[in-house]
């Protein structure tokens, strides 16, 4: 009896020591990197609790052990091993450390993922159907209609198939005007502006768009690639503005169209200047694909560092297995950086080229990611070309960006609000956003920009009204180097922030995480 008891619990300490957790990495040694966004996913949407260690080998996860996922990863191939609590709990201590630029972040959220896409096959792919459909993420199609009918609240997360919201049909009338598919395009756009009682396509579009804008208000997530970026923002600065010439919608282009675009309106850009001309494969000065000269050997992009457990978000959206990724083109390929708003976050950019290749940002209640290109195996995808086969691309650090954006909403996290202030002598500062701690509901701190430029202002109130003291201010930047660092002995206080060159830091109130400010 008492041989079978010890047996019984040598086993039992067996598989609680050596099989607790099934750790699937996403460095190198991951054979695929793609499916195993997949797998986290199904495990989520079964009831399963993951953690993803951010920046830690690759930003890998973690569960708990069973059977039936490592039979699914067996047959995704799908690289994991058996992780025991003493090495899980050595993952955890590492990631957790304050010398480590690192975190465990809990996925148990399932987000609702919705593709804008015609029914109708176009001369073109999108790389996140095909990312989604080879990790086996499920998703819903819907296109103009079901927007304008109010479906989109069903849903957590949109992404904008490949998309010319300002009404030109993707400006290939100069090459293309006589092609049947870009006939038949032309004409099925038109019909369904008419059934939805448009006179113009650009109408219909700017309605669409305008629902989206309200989606991410309300607190939804919004992702686009290539000319779904800059002509979603190009149709809301442009409201209740003729920008399209006469093939395009049967009359001329309002003369003085681009004094009158809105760009308060924009989600991302400003003081851009649209293209006028026709015969122009470009919509406007937001895209830097005239003005890279990069050959495709050379053309690459770097991914931003973010501090893990000060801004998750940036820091989920950018975790990959190399921090330089392989360029590709779309018909917008990157954004200008003169054209980005000033809190704008760039998580990739070319910095010899002065471009932003991959930008992430707040509207309201929710966020929005632009990633320029049209697909990251392709390097310059044709017209009439077939789709990116992700099978013979199961390591794709510009396929992973796309899914990080994905599981990033399965973290429940939210961005830290960002304060802008101007360091421009000549111009008085706007009202700008309020940043509140979030870790310290006992004291929340208030960050604005100061009556002066290059000042902000910080203010502390304690429990119950209670003044509590700011004794310290620390400004860090991204790659979590402490930049500046003043005393004080004040529950309010007004910093200089004038001998900090320009960029985006994070702000520590007395040790404490209390959020990040963009000098201009």
């Amino acid at each position: 009896m008492k041989t079978g008891l010890t047996a019984l619990l040598s086993l039992l300490v067996c598989i609680t020591t050596y099989g607790a957790k099934l750790f699937i990495p996403m460095d190198d040694r991951q054979t695929n990197h793609l499916r195993a966004y997949g797998v986290v996913y199904a495990a989520i949407s079964n009831g399963n609790r993951v953690e993803w260690l951010l920046n830690y080998k690759g930003g890998s996860f973690v569960m708990e052990y069973s059977a039936t996922y490592d039979a699914t990863c067996k047959q995704k191939g799908v690289s994991f091993t058996r992780m025991s609590n003493s090495e899980y709990m050595t993952a955890i201590k590492k990631v957790s450390a304050s010398s480590f630029n690192g975190d465990a972040i809990t996925l148990d959220k399932v987000p609702k993922i919705a593709v804008y896409t015609p029914s109708g096959k176009k001369p073109w792919d999108d790389a996140v159907t095909l990312a989604l459909t080879n990790a086996g993420i499920p998703f819903d199609k819907l296109y103009v209609t079901e927007v304008l009918e109010g479906k989109l609240n069903k849903y957590d997360w949109l992404h904008l198939h490949h998309e010319d919201f300002t009404g030109q049909y993707g400006k290939f009338w100069a090459q293309y005007k006589d092609a049947p598919w870009y006939l038949t395009d032309c004409r099925e756009t038109q019909q369904l502006a008419a059934k939805n009682k448009f006179r113009k396509v650009s109408q219909m579009q700017l309605a669409v768009v305008k629902k989206i804008r309200d989606f991410v208000a309300a607190g939804g997530n919004l992702f686009a690639m290539c000319s779904a970026t800059d002509t979603y923002d190009i149709a809301l600065a442009a409201n209740g503005v003729d920008i399209c010439d006469t093939p395009f919608d049967g009359d001329a282009i309002d003369p003085a169209a681009q004094a009158k675009l809105n760009f308060n309106n924009c989600f991302a850009f400003t003081n851009f200047t649209i293209s006028t001309n026709r015969f122009e494969y470009e919509y406007s000065t937001i895209d830097n694909t005239s003005f890279r000269f990069l050959p495709e050997s050379t053309d690459y992009f770097s991914l931003m560092p973010f501090p893990a457990k000060f801004d998750p978000v940036p820091t989920m959206l950018c975790q990959n297995h190399t921090k330089r990724i392989k360029g590709f083109m779309g018909q917008t390929t990157s954004f200008r950086k003169e054209a980005l708003k000033p809190d704008v976050v760039i998580l990739g950019e070319r910095k010899d080229v002065y471009e932003a290749r991959y930008i992430h940002g707040k509207y309201l209640d929710g966020t929005w990611t632009f990633y320029g290109g049209h697909d990251p195996e392709d390097y310059q995808h044709i017209v009439g070309e077939p789709p990116t086969d992700l099978d013979k691309f199961p390591n794709s650090p510009g396929y992973r960006l796309i899914l990080n954006n994905v599981l990033c909403l399965a973290s429940g996290k939210k961005d830290v609000p960002a304060v802008v202030i101007s360091e421009s002598k000549s111009v008085a500062p706007a009202p700008r956003e309020i940043s509140t701690n979030y870790n310290t509901p006992a004291s929340a701190v208030k960050i604005t920009a100061g009556s002066a430029n290059n000042t902000l202002v910080i203010a502390m109130a304690g429990a119950n009204g209670k003044n509590t003291l700011i004794e310290q201010v620390t400004f860090v930047n991204n790659a979590g180097k402490e930049i500046l660092s003043k005393q004080y002995n004040a529950p309010k206080v007004t910093v200089d922030m004038d001998s900090l060159p320009p960029g985006m830091y994070n702000i520590k109130v007395n040790g404490i995480y209390a959020g990040k400010v963009v000098k201009d």
